[in-house]
């Protein structure tokens, strides 16, 4: 049985969730959008950032923490943007870090976005 995680998120117009927890494992994808809704500007550095704050806030409206985080998935739209969201990512992990894979990806849902998560993490 799938529980969706409330957030204080932008309520999606789309059908979705942004978190739902399932025999123990929580699943979550995050995007760069403010609480409008909103792409944030300012590029990779402030979009990888927004995505990360949100990312956070749900993992922590699931009542875990980002050490229960298990696995990471990053897009971006450009190789050269993997560095910068490298350098924010940091920031919000401690070693053991979570396991994790990149991807450059040709575009994203909303065109103005450079940069999606998906993330999966166990209960402890």
């Amino acid at each position: 049985m799938k529980t969706a995680v409330k957030t204080e998120l932008f309520a999606s117009k789309a059908p979705l969730e942004w978190a739902v927890m399932a025999n123990g494992q929580f699943y979550t994808a995050q995007i760069p959008i403010d609480a409008e809704g909103k792409v944030v500007d300012g590029g990779i550095e402030a979009q990888a950032r927004q995505t990360m704050d949100n990312f956070k806030h749900t993992v922590e409206a699931a009542g875990l923490t980002m050490a229960d985080v298990t696995q990471v998935l990053i897009y971006v739209t450009a190789r050269d943007q993997l560095p910068v969201f490298n350098k924010v990512y940091a920031d919000y992990f401690e070693a053991p870090y979570p396991n994790r894979a990149a991807m450059i990806v040709a575009g994203l849902a909303r065109e103005e976005m450079l940069c999606e998560i998906v993330a999966y993490a166990a209960q402890p």
